[in-house]
């Protein structure tokens, strides 16, 4: 009788988590939102369904561990190098930042120090999951801005591994100082056993069980809770151990393989978790702690894209690509909540604080999807803002002011741009390299290239590189709102040149056409490689594009 009730509280649940789900999907938002709701809903504040408490909250644990077993996985300490010192200095500051900030706001609204801290770290770290998400699903992911922001969410996530390393010594009643003595001395205990495992003993059984599916699969999941036992035996908690067990698969081949079969186990988990987490809530939990949940939601929704903008535009970046990074650290991570029911653990939290969390979880999750979304046009629509933030002058490799006009402009390098400067320089004319980040202008300083840092999308800008003056124009950027902006400027200058632009969709395309583009470049339809060998053949004639435009 234990078992079918149990059966039917799973499965009345679950159904109830699916019909939210069409709705929270048809919303076009973060289907977590509707987990929460599901807690909520079956929870003891409304249908009461979940009894067996325990039950769920074991199931929950697991999807907590799985979660941070496949952030692990994407966290090849092999690959740290590769995250640049923009996403270095952005991750740690942003994290730092709106620390202090969020501390400060909770002392203010009431809280005491050590709620204020916890609140404060809680907040300050964003989803990896979600962000990555948004980003695909908008093709952005490649994008200079998209690989900043997953660049500093890889920084959060090894900040966020020492977090939980410290709240573990914590919990066990440790003080200040045997804390962080104790996790400096786990630190160098841990990092050479973690090399020695990742390096040494990994590879060859992984080599052994990846000739079987099947057994790759079951060999993971035991490597996970085999990892997570002994560590915690050792004195850590169960989601830093899953998430080390993680770190020493992620510098094999086989991890992206790990990663897709373990998803579907840690989805269905992770579900429980968050419907676990709406069921500790009630709408009385919410109604008690909303001009919090007020002023925290708006900390997280617009302090945190300012602080990353006022951060980024100190290391030379254009306030635009600020901004776009900004908007995808405007929402509270699954973290955040890990580090909430940590702090109720250890005795230092309340369950009104996991409902101000949880409450603050829901409003920027929604907010930062809406953000990301449409974090161009919000852009085009508020730049006044951050006008003062902007370069004076356009500002070429030399620190010139003057720029004469060339033959061809290039608007974007990464990629595309830097296979189709190959032929570019073929033609024999001048011209002229544009990009948005700054590393990527003193890259081509160092090659002895023409390249100048400013805002394609930006009219002043194209006005002092004389943009209408050139005769080829070709823009690898595929961003509709830069698109349009270069074809606008220059119909307004009656150009007569050839101006290429790139989209991400036949439909983005289309609009391009109409605004006077001679070509359109898809990068999904058309590679770097394919478009360079047009170049070769079609160069500056006009005639010759608007042709093979309409036969595309």
């Amino acid at each position: 009788m234990l078992l079918e009730g149990l059966f039917f509280q799973i499965g009345i649940v679950l159904v109830i988590a699916a019909l939210l789900s069409m709705i929270v999907f048809r919303l076009r938002q973060p289907l977590i939102i509707a987990y929460i709701l599901t807690g909520i809903v079956v929870g003891p504040g409304i249908l009461a369904i979940t009894h067996d408490v325990e039950i769920f909250q074991v199931m929950s644990e697991i999807g907590v561990a799985f979660l941070l077993f496949t952030v692990g996985l994407g966290l090849n300490w092999r690959n740290i190098k590769d995250v640049g010192g923009i996403a270095a200095a952005t991750g740690v500051g942003q994290v730092l930042f709106t620390s202090i900030v969020g501390f400060m706001i909770g002392l203010l609204l009431g809280f005491d120090a050590v709620t204020s801290v916890y609140l404060a770290v809680a907040f300050a770290f964003s989803s990896t999951i979600i962000i990555i998400k948004l980003l695909m699903d908008k093709e952005d992911l490649d994008s200079l801005y998209g690989r900043i922001s997953v660049g500093f969410l890889l920084v959060q996530d090894f900040i966020a591994m020492l977090i939980l390393l410290g709240l573990g010594a914590v919990s066990s009643g440790a003080t200040l100082n045997e804390v962080l003595i104790g996790t400096a001395i786990k630190g160098v205990v841990l990092v050479p056993l973690l090399w020695f495992v990742s390096a040494k003993l990994v590879p060859p059984l992984l080599s052994y069980v990846a000739r079987s599916q099947e057994l790759l699969f079951i060999f993971a999941i035991a490597w996970c809770f085999l990892i997570a036992g002994f560590l915690v035996r050792l004195g850590f908690g169960v989601e830093l151990g899953a998430l080390i067990a993680g770190v020493t698969l992620s510098s094999s081949v086989y991890y992206r393989e790990i990663n897709a079969r373990i998803r579907p186990l840690r989805d269905f988990f992770l579900v429980i978790f968050f419907i676990v987490l709406g069921t500790q809530l009630g709408f009385e939990s919410f109604t008690s702690t909303i001009i919090p949940t007020v002023v925290f939601s708006l900390f997280v929704l617009i302090g945190n894209p300012i602080i990353v903008v006022l951060i980024m535009r100190s290391l030379g970046y254009h306030p635009r690509t600020g901004f776009l990074s900004g908007t995808t650290v405007a929402q509270i991570s699954e973290f955040s909540f890990i580090v909430i029911v940590a702090g109720i653990a250890a005795g230092h939290l309340t369950d009104s604080d996991l409902a101000l969390a949880t409450a603050v979880g829901l409003i920027t999750i929604a907010g930062s999807s809406f953000l990301i979304e449409h974090n161009e046009r919000i852009y085009e629509r508020i730049k006044w803002m951050f006008k003062w933030l902007e370069p004076s002058k356009m500002l070429n490799i030399e620190g010139k002011r003057e720029h004469k006009a060339s033959s061809v402009i290039l608007f974007g390098y990464h990629r595309t741009g830097k296979v189709l400067l190959e032929t570019i320089r073929k033609m024999k004319r001048t011209y002229t390299v544009v990009d948005f980040d700054p590393l990527i202008i003193r890259e081509l300083a160092e090659m002895g290239e023409s390249g100048v840092y400013g805002d394609a999308g930006d009219e002043n800008f194209l006005e002092e590189l004389k943009a209408d003056k050139t005769r080829l124009i070709v823009s690898t950027i595929p961003d509709l709102v830069i698109s349009i902006s270069i074809l606008g400027f220059l119909k307004s200058r009656d150009y007569k040149g050839v101006v290429i632009v790139s989209a991400h969709s036949q439909i983005e395309a289309e609009k391009c056409y109409k605004l006077g583009a001679s070509y359109v470049i898809v990068p999904n339809v058309l590679s770097g490689k394919k478009f360079s060998e047009m170049l070769k053949k079609k160069k500056t004639a006009k005639k010759s594009w608007e042709s093979l435009s309409k036969t595309m």
